[in-house]
C-alpha cells in the first residue's frame, strides 16, 4: 500500500500546510507548473517526489521533471502530464497515448479546477486533477488530493482545501 499526495500548479508557492497534509504520505506527485525549482527541492527533501513540468516551468524544472511520467505502482498503471484536457476532451497527442498505454489513473493539472471522475469511454480509467495549490490563476480555493494505492485499487481519496487564493 502506498499513500500519495497529489499537488499541481504551485506557481512558485508552497504552502506550509502541504507538509502537514502530506505527512503520512509515502510519495508526493506534482502535476506541473512547479514554478520555482525551490518548490521541487522542498518537496523532494520531504518525501520521494515524482513530477512533470508544466507550461510555465523553466529549464531548471524541465531538467529534473519530464513532460510526462508513465509508471506502475501497487498494480496501478499511471499516466501523468501537465496539459491533458478533461474527459472526454483530451489533447490529441494525450488521447493517442491513453489509447496505447491504457492507464488505470490519468493525472493532469493546468486547468486549476479540482476534478476526479471515471472515463467510461476509456475503460473506466480514473481522471484526476488536483486543482491548483498556488496563488496564481483564476481559482478561488487552493486544493490538493490525497489517496491510497493498494493491490491495483485507488482508494480513500480525499480532497483537501488549503484556503482561498491570494491576490496576484
Amino acid at each position: 500500500m502506498k499513500r500519495i499526495g497529489l499537488i499541481s500548479d504551485t506557481h512558485s508557492h508552497l504552502d506550509e500546510a502541504v507538509f502537514r497534509h502530506f505527512e503520512n504520505c509515502d510519495e508526493i506527485w506534482h502535476a506541473g507548473d512547479v514554478g520555482n525549482i525551490n518548490v521541487l527541492d522542498q518537496l523532494e527533501a520531504f518525501k520521494p517526489t515524482i513530477a512533470v513540468y508544466g507550461n510555465i516551468d523553466g529549464q531548471e524544472v524541465r531538467l529534473r521533471a519530464p513532460e510526462k511520467q508513465i509508471f506502475t505502482i501497487e498494480g496501478v498503471n499511471v499516466y501523468m502530464i501537465h496539459i491533458g484536457g478533461t474527459p472526454p476532451r483530451y489533447a490529441k497527442d494525450v488521447l493517442d497515448d491513453l489509447g496505447m498505454e491504457k492507464p488505470d489513473l490519468f493525472i493532469c493539472g493546468h486547468s486549476h479546477i479540482l476534478k476526479v471522475m471515471p472515463d467510461k469511454n476509456l475503460g473506466g480509467m480514473l481522471y484526476m486533477n488536483p486543482g491548483a495549490a498556488g496563488h496564481h490563476g483564476f481559482h478561488r480555493v487552493r486544493t490538493l488530493l490525497r489517496f491510497e494505492l493498494s493491490e491495483g485499487k485507488i482508494q480513500k481519496l480525499e480532497a483537501i482545501e488549503l484556503g482561498k487564493r491570494g491576490r496576484n
